[in-house]
């Protein structure tokens, strides 16, 4: 049974926390969907992420970058946090190559697509700079890239039972395709920054950068604060999907996501069965 509070005001014991991580990742080895929650939910995201660097360790895959993803002001912890974070891995990862990509959902479970602005970069950030403002992370070398994130989980309610469930389960990530570049980014208006997502053919949601509360450089700053405070600071070569710039939008094994990033290209995905 899942208890979409937790037990507050006490962090889980590990070996709780290590059977929540153990539950999600061999059910993401198996291709398997979880009938709830396993277990008591965290009761705060440092209780999530402490979850989700025990599955991290145990998963046979170096990351290579990190989602993030927003959350809701009634949805917020004591952390006062507005986004939140989750591993890409390296075989995860994949190039556009102008076919179709295709992108393992979990049959039974969650499964989504969004369009994103990929970020990578190009220096290591300090690693003593715990806190960032968006200037400050604007100043830090970074290419830009379009892409889509294969948002998937053998969770169904996944979304429905808050952040501290997405943290717990990779934040939700089961992929990332990387598209062409989108050159001089940092002299670039966002409002230019234009994106729509198709499913099956139909238009099923718009958007793009300015769709992200403060934009890229906020997205930017939240991926380098809260790294660095876990721990794990950002190296050159990291890449940080910034967040859905369409919406978050369902797709079941078979169906086809085509999305449109205005001017800088398109990325076509099928979804297939994970596992």
């Amino acid at each position: 049974m899942s208890n979409e509070h937790g037990i507050h005001g006490q962090t889980p014991a590990p070996d709780d926390a290590a059977a929540i991580a153990h539950a999600f990742t061999t059910a993401r080895r198996s291709g398997q969907a979880l009938p709830g929650f396993p277990g008591l939910v965290p009761p705060d995201l440092v209780a999530a992420y402490q979850v989700q660097d025990l599955a991290i360790a145990s998963w046979d895959d170096q990351v290579v970058g990190w989602k993030v993803g927003y959350i809701a002001a009634e949805r917020r912890d004591a952390s006062g946090d507005d986004r939140l974070l989750g591993p890409v891995f390296s075989r995860q990862l994949k190039n556009a190559t102008g076919g179709t990509v295709d992108i393992p959902v979990f049959v039974g479970g969650f499964g989504a697509v969004e369009a994103e602005y990929v970020l990578e970069l190009l220096e290591d950030a300090p690693a003593a700079q715990l806190h960032w403002t968006p200037e400050q992370a604007e100043a830090l070398p970074a290419r830009l890239y379009i892409g889509v994130e294969v948002a998937s989980s053998p969770l169904a309610t996944i979304n429905e039972l808050g952040p501290r469930v997405v943290v717990s389960d990779f934040g939700n990530n089961n992929g990332l395709v990387l598209g062409p570049e989108i050159a001089d980014w940092t002299a670039r208006d966002e409002t230019d920054l234009r994106a729509e997502t198709l499913i099956e053919g139909e238009v099923v949601g718009t958007g793009g950068a300015t769709r992200l509360p403060g934009g890229l450089r906020a997205a930017y700053a939240f991926a380098l604060s809260r790294s660095a405070l876990r721990g794990r600071p950002l190296r050159r070569g990291d890449l940080i999907a910034t967040g859905n710039a369409t919406g978050i939008h369902d797709i079941t094994v078979g169906q086809t996501a085509l999305v449109r990033f205005a001017g800088f290209g398109e990325i076509a995905c099928r979804a297939v069965p994970a596992g």
